[in-house]
Order: C-alpha cells, then sequence, then structure tokens
C-alpha cells in the first residue's frame, strides 16, 4: 500500500513534500517582511514546525501562546504565555503578526483580530494559515470529537498532544472580510488553495479519492471555494 502512494505521490505531486502548506506559508511570510522588522507568531506553540522558524530573519521574533512549552519555543527570541485576546505587549510593538493553524482553535475571533490590530504599527501586516471551513475535512472535524482528531492525527504521524480543538469560527473568506472591517484592517489578499491531499494520503484507495476531489476543486473558481487551504493577508489600517 505505501507503495502505491508513493507512486501516486510521484505521478501526481512530483513538487510537492511533506508539509508543503507550512512552506509556502513561510514563502508568504518572508515576501511579507525586511530583516529591520519587529515579528510576532500568534499561537507559536512548542516550535514543531520547522518551517515557522524565523529566528535571525527579522530584526526580533516573538511568540505567544497559552501552551507553556513556548516559553523553550526554539524558533524565538523570546516565548511568552499568555492568549492571543489580551496580549502583554505594548500599542504599535510590531511591523508584522503571522499565525500558522490558529485561526481555527479561537472561540471569539473578534477579539484576537483587535489584539493584532492594536499590538501592529499602522500600515503593518497579518497573516495567517488556516483550513477553509467549506473542505471536507473540517465539516467532518465538526461532526467528530477531539478524541477522534488525536486518533486521525497520530495515524498521520502527528502526537496526540499536539492536537487541540477546532471551531472554525473565522475560516471563511466572507467571515474573514467581516473580521478585518470590524478590527481595523483592510484585506490585501486571501487565498484558497488545495494541493497534495495530506489528509487522505494514508492509503492508496482514500488518496486517490483526495486526488478526484483536488482536481474537481481546482478545475474553476466556482468549486474554488471547497479548497482547504485558506490564506489571508490583512494590512492594519492607519489611524
Amino acid at each position: 500500500m505505501a507503495r502505491l502512494v508513493s507512486i501516486i505521490d510521484k505521478k501526481f505531486y512530483p513538487a510537492f513534500g511533506d508539509h508543503w502548506d507550512d512552506a509556502l506559508f513561510r514563502e508568504r511570510v518572508l515576501s511579507a517582511g525586511r530583516p529591520d522588522m519587529d515579528v510576532l507568531d500568534v499561537g507559536a506553540g512548542a516550535g514543531i514546525v520547522e518551517s515557522m522558524n524565523f529566528k535571525g530573519q527579522f530584526r526580533s521574533v516573538l511568540g505567544i501562546d497559552p501552551d507553556e512549552r513556548v516559553a523553550s519555543n526554539p524558533n524565538l527570541d523570546k516565548g511568552l504565555i499568555g492568549l492571543s485576546e489580551d496580549m502583554p505587549f505594548d500599542n504599535g510593538s510590531f511591523d508584522l503578526v503571522f499565525s500558522d493553524n490558529v485561526l481555527e482553535h479561537l472561540a471569539e475571533p473578534k477579539k484576537t483580530f483587535e489584539e493584532v490590530a492594536r499590538v501592529l504599527r499602522p500600515g503593518g501586516r497579518f497573516l495567517f494559515k488556516t483550513p477553509n471551513r467549506y473542505h471536507y475535512m473540517p465539516a467532518i472535524a465538526q461532526l467528530t470529537p477531539n478524541s477522534f482528531h488525536r486518533y486521525f492525527n497520530e495515524l498521520r504521524g502527528r502526537r496526540s498532544a499536539d492536537t487541540f480543538p477546532t471551531l472554525y469560527r473565522a475560516n471563511t473568506p466572507r467571515r474573514i472580510g467581516q473580521l478585518a472591517e470590524a478590527t481595523g484592517f483592510s484585506v490585501n489578499k486571501i487565498d484558497l488553495i488545495e494541493a497534495r491531499p495530506e489528509y487522505l494520503r494514508f492509503s492508496a484507495a482514500t488518496y486517490l479519492m483526495g486526488l478526484a476531489y483536488e482536481r474537481l476543486v481546482n478545475s474553476s473558481r466556482f468549486f474554488g471555494i471547497f479548497r482547504i487551504l485558506l490564506i489571508g493577508d490583512l494590512v492594519r489600517n492607519s489611524d
């Protein structure tokens, strides 16, 4: 079975490696930044995502997360334990804020957006990567308990300790636009992307189903709303 998965990889997705989505988001962050910027990683966690290591790329890289492991996150100049809804930073502390797979966990996303706007300097950017609620995986996730999510992610090689409850309250382009308008942001860009179907690569049969889905949602703009990856780029308005 693993051999068949490898054959599908090579035939249909030769340019895609493990964690291709994080690699893509890394390029977005680097493109938006400059070496003289102060940067904040909201939801930095333990630093298990190699692509989110920007230490040395910017003047300073700070992080915040309720997970106590953030204090020893090797990707950060400093990690603080705390909530995105109430961050211990002065107004206008950062030029760039980013979040990788965080928005789907937020109970009160408007408060987080307000806080991000507060700690950003005017013209600063807020970049984030999160699942699109209209994709089949978030749809399934909303119908199943977190214990199943932990089990499923363990099958995919992710530790259960790194799987957290999901709510999907800020996970469609329309909702992002509403939150941006309400919290002092302008939408620079929102992309919906579907590529190698990572969630279904655990068997050849499911992988082929994911391949068919990927081809369908990439066949026209009409089906684009059902792509998995939502990458947002917001600009903090001037006061």
